[in-house]
């Protein structure tokens, strides 16, 4: 063990429901148990009805997807013919916003995905019906920018653009999807309308500079978390030193698996991230043969290669807690509700800080949580093993 370390627990800050909020919006959350706001969520509504442009960019599971629900959903109560354009970097995570709008059962809203995954004869009844677009920058950008003559009405109308996860869009692949918003702000202009930008961020140091830079737009910044946490305990784990003089140490995936398997049998529900679709399966096949039967039927892989299908069931088990544990690449990393998990590791540091922060908030979002990761023969990782105070 290099390092174990206690996360302290924290009150959440809450303000009233705004007395402004369409009166069935409101009445469809307090149906949902929602008798207040966390302050972040409440200063968010404040700035978007002020019109200004805003990213939000509080901890992991702290409420940022209500944060910018609300003045989406707002607008469209009053007027439903307006449209809303969501853009998620995954499809998992479209997948998962879409269940949480329908679970809201907000009148007027016509939600509906639209990514590869969408059979072509129900692409043309989305865009005719649809007042809330769920999609990623690649098909923006290929599907939709291109035909925007087909998409006149949605971009005519279009009131709001949400980019969640926006602290993915960096390097090379965030000045692509800065050039495809550009377009779409053009398009929209084009058309008649100015869509205001309401953008989601794990914690970064820069978000407001990110924000500009990825729309050409000013923005405000929402960082002051609102939302409760539970008590975490970290840890860093470095595998046993096997040959000292060439420094090769146990496998991380083995003992990935050990400790996976360990977890299982004691019913603590668990996610494990690692950086390769082989480590995935490999883990998973470890843990397996470390378990008895009923228990190995109870973990599974999730990884890019499976069907829409595949995935779409393996989410529904890990929600519903018919899967004690799950075994991800970055796929599950980003803001899906998997329900309530107790530990979370890393295999390997995921190549930033934001990265590894989102990993481990998957666990303890509702009660004492374990966050782990498992250092590989990485040079960087063998760094933080030796000072863990630069990654903590």
């Amino acid at each position: 063990m290099a390092y174990r370390g206690e996360e302290a627990a924290r009150e959440a800050r809450l303000e009233p429901i705004p007395d402004e909020l369409e009166p069935r919006l409101r009445q469809a959350l307090v149906g949902l148990g929602v008798s207040s706001l966390y302050s972040h969520q409440a200063e968010a509504w404040r700035l978007a009805q002020a019109g200004s442009h805003l990213i939000v960019t509080t901890g992991t599971a702290s409420g940022k997807t209500l944060a910018f629900n609300l003045p989406v959903l707002d607008a469209l109560a009053r007027q439903p013919k307006q449209r809303a354009l969501y853009l998620y970097p995954t499809k998992a995570l479209a997948q998962d916003q879409a269940r949480a709008l329908a679970t809201l059962h907000v009148p007027k809203l016509r939600a509906a995905i639209y990514d590869g995954d969408t059979p072509s004869e129900q692409r043309w009844q989305i865009r005719k019906w649809a007042n809330v677009i769920l999609t990623n920058p690649d098909m923006l950008h290929v599907g939709v920018l291109p035909h925007h003559d087909r998409w006149g009405d949605v971009l005519a109308n279009l009131r709001y653009v949400v980019v969640d996860e926006a602290h993915v869009y960096r390097g090379v692949f965030g000045s692509h999807v800065a050039n495809v918003l550009r377009r779409l702000r053009r398009l929209a202009r084009i058309y008649g309308a100015e869509p205001q930008f309401l953008l989601a961020s794990a914690t970064i140091a820069n978000p407001g500079e990110l924000a500009s830079a990825l729309t050409g737009l000013d923005f405000e910044v929402v960082s002051a978390d609102g939302a409760p946490r539970p008590e975490r305990t970290l840890a860093l784990w470095n595998p046993e030193l096997i040959d000292p003089e060439l420094g090769l140490r146990a496998s991380a995936l083995g003992e990935a698996s050990k400790l996976l398997a360990t977890l299982v049998e004691r019913g603590e529900r668990t996610i494990c991230f690692a950086k390769s679709r082989k480590a995935v399966e490999l883990i998973h096949r470890f843990t397996s043969d470390r378990l008895p039967a009923e228990l190995a039927a109870r973990i599974a892989p999730y990884r890019a290669g499976y069907t829409p299908e595949q995935r779409r069931e393996i989410e529904r088990r890990l929600v519903a807690g018919e899967l004690l544990a799950v075994t991800a690449t970055d796929a599950l990393e980003l803001g899906i509700d998997v329900g309530a998990l107790d530990c979370a590791i890393s295999v390997g540091f995921p190549g930033t800080v934001a990265s590894l922060r989102q990993q481990w908030g998957r666990a303890g979002r509702r009660r004492l949580g374990l966050a782990v990761m498992i250092a590989s023969e990485d040079a960087l990782d063998q760094f933080f093993m030796r000072d863990p105070e630069a990654l903590i």
